[in-house]
């Protein structure tokens, strides 16, 4: 990482502006910009999101506003309606207000005087997802986005639902908001208004796991901000942006598919990270990239764009398993469209005893039956790896032996996979409700297995998400199950295994009752997207170094704890995992503000009983400066479920930290709601 302090443009850096919006309410904004610009307006580029400009994000965004506005462009970091300095109450992620709110924000920045009338939208994860968001509203002055981590489908790519299973990440993802929105703005920005609207916000945000679980289905709650109802909406430049270890590559895919504007995709081998801060690494100049696609789409300069192909990525090399990786070896990878044409369809039949690479006509058919064991899963890591903690698959021999396996012999030569595999597999369950999670891995010499790819389904999504059906118990049924993305290189005398359970806890929450299913062999298959070699990828352009505007200058003060542990208790039958995520607590100098920041996660189930399973989450959340503002926020939410219902139990406490106060805490409410399941 190389830190730059010598730009082309000298940047002046205003601490907040608020911005109004047409209702009278007002969104706070930080700006960079060249001191230049008032004689020379430039574009503006344009982040917008939930997560606290003045101090929870401040890291990053000297990391990168600064740079980016040094090559020209007014940086504005913007916080959503109800959280960080901004006015008013979130009440849920992507609804119309945020978008109306971002098209004023557009327009007002496309009227200052600084700037030249052309903006452009970038983010990660959810300024990723507004960004595609706006760009099908059309705003005038929006011309072109950078979306990286995201996706344009809310219900098949979010942290909520996977193939119609809910991901233990929708209650990890709530908690996480139940804490970013109770937080209060800052008095140094707001003044002494600043307790009235943290009780607005204490009292009106809600907890938005309710919602998400009231939405099980595919229904309409989850299409009005979701791109892909209608691709054609968006007209400007996209760049998506993502990684291997995170949970919305998939989505990369169908932007490259389905869009009809100039488009490029770029995927490494990170987590839920922008590539210059990418772990896995390499990481690498991501910010330089930026910069190219603003000059190409902003100020009209021929960077060379035109001439690159359409979709570019890290064609990772074999590794042996682990829970994190400081760097996954491999080399770029291109192709000039998607779908590619030159990537083929390979078939390996499911066998009795392994997969075969020939056509299934003439293979003898077997019935096997599973009921997998809920451990099954206790190692599958994180939805989308944020890489801080080891939140990676670990060896799949730990969660082979509750599944079906299926392994090729050793392969003759070198086999690179790139694209997104399916299983086709015909199956029957004897209850309604019943899931199948399906792991590819890539198995060594010496029996180590490694996941490559994998995908769940729950099989009464098995022909729609929108109108799911139950299972006829006994009935047999013709199901896909796709994979995630990947690109991966197996060596030569390695082996193509194939795992197929009916548990994958944490990961998804069990079905409603225990489920055998039985597969039919000799007519299942596993499809794989096969890319042959590329001559003209050892010309692909480098990239350059990584490299960042100076770091934000923080003074540690209390050391974090990270650490993702599964206990076995063979006393009570009780296995758990564990997650911490503590950042512990640093100052941040210019601003003298105290930052502390812990998020704990435990995943439990009793032996095999599905209604033992239990998801619970704690944050602690707390911002102060000297001895006249010292806030703290604390959350506790837990979901447990019947064959019938959900059951959701939640608390949040806030304090206001004041010696003259003989009881700290100023706010208290909890939620218990029960709701009902929907053939999950």
């Amino acid at each position: 990482m190389r830190t730059v302090t010598d730009f082309p443009h000298d940047v002046e850096i205003i601490e907040n502006t608020f911005i109004p919006l047409r209702d009278g309410q007002q969104v706070a904004a930080r700006i960079w910009l060249p001191v230049d610009a008032a004689t020379t307006p430039v574009p503006a580029v344009l982040e917008y999101i939930p997560y606290r400009k003045r101090d929870m994000t401040r890291g990053r965004d000297a990391n990168n506003h600064p740079y980016i506005a040094g090559h020209g462009y007014a940086c504005v970091r913007v916080d959503l309606r109800g959280s960080g300095d901004s006015d008013g109450v979130m009440t849920d992620e992507y609804r119309p207000q945020e978008h109306e709110d971002a098209e004023d924000v557009i327009g007002w920045l496309a009227e200052q005087p600084w700037c030249d009338g052309n903006v452009g939208m970038m983010g990660i994860s959810w300024g990723g997802f507004n960004s595609l968001q706006l760009a099908a509203r059309r705003p005038a002055a929006l011309k072109a986005i950078i979306s990286a981590s995201a996706t344009e489908d809310l219900y098949v790519d979010n942290m909520h639902y996977m193939g119609g299973a809910l991901l233990a990440d929708n209650l990890s993802e709530a908690t996480v908001m139940l804490a970013f929105n109770s937080l209060p703005p800052d008095p140094a920005i707001v003044g002494d208004r600043w307790r009235e609207m943290w009780h607005e916000r204490l009292r009106g945000s809600g907890l938005w796991l309710e919602t998400w679980l009231r939405h099980q289905r595919r229904d309409e709650y989850w299409k009005p901000a979701s791109v892909c109802e209608d691709y054609s909406a968006v007209t400007v430049p996209v760049m998506a942006v993502g990684g291997w270890a995170d949970g919305y590559t998939n989505a990369i895919f169908r932007l490259m598919e389905h869009l009809d504007v100039p488009r490029r995709a770029l995927i490494g081998p990170w987590g839920h990270k922008y590539p210059h801060l990418g772990v896995p690494g390499p990481a690498i100049g991501f910010l330089q990239e930026v910069v190219r696609w603003w000059d190409h789409w902003l100020k009209g300069i021929d960077t060379g764009l035109d001439g690159e192909p359409m979709v570019r990525a890290w064609m990772q090399d074999s590794v042996p398993p682990s829970a994190s990786y400081e760097d996954r070896p491999g080399r770029w990878v291109a192709e000039e469209s998607w779908p590619s044409p030159r990537i083929e369809e390979r078939s390996f039949t499911l066998t009795r005893h392994g997969l075969l690479a020939r056509p299934h006509d003439d293979v003898e058919q077997h019935l096997l039956e599973l009921q997998s064991p809920l451990s099954v899963g206790m190692f599958a890591g994180k939805w989308a790896s944020y890489a801080a903690v080891p939140d990676l698959p670990y060896d799949q021999r730990e969660e082979d032996g509750g599944a079906l396996v299926f392994e090729s012999e050793p392969l003759g030569e070198q086999l690179e996979l790139f694209g997104l595999p399916a299983v086709c597999v015909d199956v029957a369950a004897d209850q309604p409700v019943a899931q199948l999670a399906v792991r590819l891995s890539d198995v060594a010499a010496n029996g180590e297995a490694t996941r490559v790819t994998y995908g769940v389904l729950n099989l009464t999504h098995r022909d729609s998400s929108a109108q799911p059906q139950p299972l006829k118990p006994g009935h047999r049924y013709s199901v896909e199950v796709p994979l995630n993305a990947m690109a991966h290189s197996f060596p030569a005398g390695h082996r193509l295994r194939l795992s197929v359970s009916t548990s994958y806890w944490p990961l998804i929450w069990p079905a409603p009752q225990p489920a055998t299913v039985t597969i039919r062999t000799g007519i299942s298959s596993l499809r794989l997207p096969v890319r042959p070699p590329r001559a003209e990828d050892t010309e692909l352009r480098a990239f350059g170094e990584p490299e960042v505007a100076p770091e934000l200058e923080t003074t540690p003060l209390q050391t974090g704890e990270h650490h993702w542990r599964v206990v076995r208790d063979l006393a009570t039958d009780v296995s758990t995992l564990e997650i911490a995520n503590d950042q512990g607590s640093f100052r941040i100098d210019e601003t003298d503000t105290v930052v502390r920041r812990a998020t704990n996660e435990w995943y439990s189930f009793r032996w095999n009983d599905v209604n033992s399973v239990r998801g619970e989450t704690r944050t602690v959340r707390r911002i102060e400066r000297g001895a006249d503002w010292r806030v703290e926020i604390n959350t506790r939410t837990v979901l447990t479920s019947t064959p019938s219902h959900f059951h959701v139990n939640a608390q949040l406490d806030a304090y206001e930290l004041d010696p003259d106060r003989g009881d700290p805490r100023v706010y208290s409410e909890s939620w218990q709601h029960e709701i009902p399941r929907d053939l999950v």
